[in-house]
């Protein structure tokens, strides 16, 4: 493990420790996993989004670009990038709830999956 990422990993450990004791395992893991699955899609959308930027025949908002290669398409709101930007916001809770409403209205097989109850949380304060 490199060094550089220790002080973003005792972080994360903290509010992870901190969320904990604010709520109980079913509603945390929903949180942890919720948060996981909006990172996880939002960096396979942006490694497509990069290469398809520097090809100058594609078109990096075609959301058919990514359902080819099995990438759920991920509206600009909806980005981590954007998530981050807001994180101290107290509305983070709400922007959240609406990445991930966004994310299910462009990707039909998730209609209905994803949890969008963050909104009800006090993730202003971690």
């Amino acid at each position: 493990m490199a060094t550089a990422n220790l002080g973003f990993e005792e972080k994360l450990w903290k509010m992870a420790d901190k969320l904990r004791g604010s709520m109980d395992s079913g509603e945390y893991k929903n949180v942890v996993l919720g948060l996981l699955f909006l990172k996880y899609v939002s960096d396979a959308f942006e490694e497509k989004y990069a290469a398809l930027k520097e090809d100058e025949w594609a078109d990096e908002e075609d959301r058919d670009e990514y359902v080819a290669e099995n990438i759920f398409f991920v509206p600009k709101k909806a980005r981590w990038s954007f998530i981050k930007d807001n994180a101290k916001t107290p509305e983070i809770g709400q922007i959240i709830d609406a990445a991930m409403v966004a994310i299910e209205k462009e990707n039909p097989s998730l209609v209905g999956v994803l949890p969008k109850s963050f909104s009800c949380l006090e993730l202003d304060n971690m």
